[in-house]
């Protein structure tokens, strides 16, 4: 049987509501989209600064003064791309990999007392289940990009209009 409209509604309000407070400890704190960086950083061996911000939906400007900090700190190196000399690569320094890992532990421990009060199951089920949307998400994403694809139908659900109570 399938979700119906309401409890796909509920969810998504409450994926939108998570995401907008992820976002906005990104733009209030530093150490938090610092974080983002730096672990973008830790999976590749040289990044470049427009692939970092296109990752992380930020405008290049803002990318270049981030690195520009983190060079000066330096958590990363700054080298010319052998394969694309009017590109430069990013990478961590072994300070940025320590300070990328401090930043991480004090990340777990603040979603730590987000769910202080949770059952250890409830915890797994939630990361399960998150794990299981981003599966099924890449899925419908690798449909949609198939040249084979046959558009699929969009289902809208009408709302009931809203009537002011003064007329």
């Amino acid at each position: 049987m399938e979700p119906s409209p309401t409890d796909v509604e509920r969810m998504v309000a409450a994926l939108f509501t998570m995401n907008a407070g992820l976002d906005r400890a990104r733009r209030r704190s530093k150490g938090a989209s610092t974080l983002s960086l730096l672990q973008l950083l830790a999976g590749g061996e040289g990044l470049r600064p427009s692939d970092l911000a296109e990752h992380l939906g930020v405008h290049p400007s803002l990318i270049t003064r981030q690195i520009q900090e983190l060079e000066d700190t330096g958590y990363v190196n700054v080298s010319a791309n052998p394969d694309d000399a009017r590109s430069l690569l990013v990478s961590l320094t072994p300070a940025g990999v320590q300070e990328q890992r401090r930043l991480r532990e004090v990340g777990l421990d603040r979603f730590a007392l987000f769910v202080a009060e949770w059952t250890p199951e409830e915890v797994r089920t939630l990361a399960a289940l998150l794990e299981k949307l981003e599966r099924s998400k890449a899925t419908v994403a690798a449909q949609e990009r198939s040249p084979t694809a046959r558009p699929r139908p969009h289902t809208t659900r009408r709302r009931p209009r809203r009537t002011s109570a003064v007329r």
